[in-house]
């Protein structure tokens, strides 16, 4: 496992990367040949308009799809031809997750939520405790741990998805329209929390299809029929 904040170089690296897929009707070409470098520490946006392939490359760099074509290198370790069981142990080590419906589990709380991912690695129920506490309390949500997702806010969950995927400390943390079920503020809050991932060291990238987001990080890429179009560096981003 990586510790993001003690890793240099390049976390991800894709060479000539295609992806296509077969519907009922039609074969669907989603990448079509991306090339890509993300060093360690960056904050990137990816946009685009629906059916761009933005998902489908926040996807393949989650180790949740497979290229077609093409090399994708986590941490200058080739991901193409692992077996299932093997991307499985990569996501769990390597990469943090965070989606626009939250994903927790209603039945547990909220630092039963955050233990989760600790538990497929078998850490030991005490250090679990301890770690998933210490996630909750980098988001600012230590005092509601022992709630149910029910019993906070839209934003509150957000931000116990946010510590869930963290709690592994992995070197990249990848999120999708994390704040499409947010209101403004609320959203606001969330990305200030992502300022702050970032400010810490971690790796970041963030689908949206708002430009305000899109703008707000250092780098954002911009997807268009399955190639990268644009890729717009900033020494701030549009903070």
């Amino acid at each position: 496992m990586s510790d993001a904040r003690l890793t240099s170089g390049a976390v991800i690296d894709l060479s000539g990367v295609h992806k296509h897929y077969q519907t009922e009707r039609v074969d669907v070409h989603a990448l079509r040949g991306i090339d890509l470098r993300i060093e360690s520490g960056e904050y990137v946006t990816v946009m685009g308009p629906s059916g761009s392939g933005k998902t489908t490359l926040l996807e393949i760099l989650g180790c949740l799809s497979r290229p077609t074509d093409g090399v994708y290198r986590l941490e200058d370790r080739s991901v193409t031809d692992l077996d299932s069981d093997q991307l499985a142990r990569l996501r769990g080590e390597e990469i943090g997750f965070v989606f626009q419906a939250f994903n927790l589990l209603p039945r547990l709380s909220a630092v039963e939520n955050v233990e989760l991912p600790l538990g497929y690695r078998k850490v030991s129920r005490k250090e679990r405790r301890e770690r998933a506490m210490d996630a909750l309390d980098r988001v600012g949500l230590a005092p509601r741990a022992d709630h149910l997702p029910n019993e906070i806010s839209g934003g509150e969950r957000q931000r116990v998805a946010v510590a869930r995927a963290l709690v592994n400390r992995p070197a990249i943390l990848l999120a999708d329209e994390p704040t499409g079920n947010l209101d403004t503020k609320t959203g606001e809050e969330v990305l200030s929390l992502f300022d702050q991932v970032h400010a810490d060291g971690n790796t970041l990238v963030i689908v949206t299809h708002d430009p305000k987001i899109g703008a707000r990080a250092p780098r954002c890429l911009t997807i268009q029929d399955g190639l990268i179009d644009r890729d717009v560096r900033s020494d701030a981003g549009g903070r």
